[in-house]
């Protein structure tokens, strides 16, 4: 009965530290991938200031347009901008 017990105890013992070792799989692979995201994020936020440094001086550029070409730059801008901020909407999505 003794003998029993102890294989019984020993089957649970090692049945435990498996299920931990695979837990502690799970975390550091979990760990890693928060890591590669925290490098990711700062990329995208350097990439997000760079285009807000390039923003920055387009009111003053508007001041000095004239009527027409202003109605003509509020149509381009849009477009020339999409293709920016689609790269940086489909990169946070990674």
């Amino acid at each position: 009965m003794i003998k029993k017990c102890n294989r019984k105890h020993t089957t649970s013992l090692q049945q435990t530290q498996e299920e931990v070792e695979e837990v502690k799989v799970i975390m550091l692979d979990n760990l890693n991938k928060a890591k590669e995201r925290e490098g990711k994020l700062g990329d995208l936020e350097d990439r997000a200031n760079e285009l807000l440094e390039k923003v920055r001086g387009v009111p003053e550029k508007l001041g000095n347009l004239t009527s027409q070409q202003e109605v003509l730059f509020m149509k381009v801008w849009p477009v020339q901008a999409a293709p920016g901020l689609l790269a940086i909407k489909g990169h946070g999505e990674t």
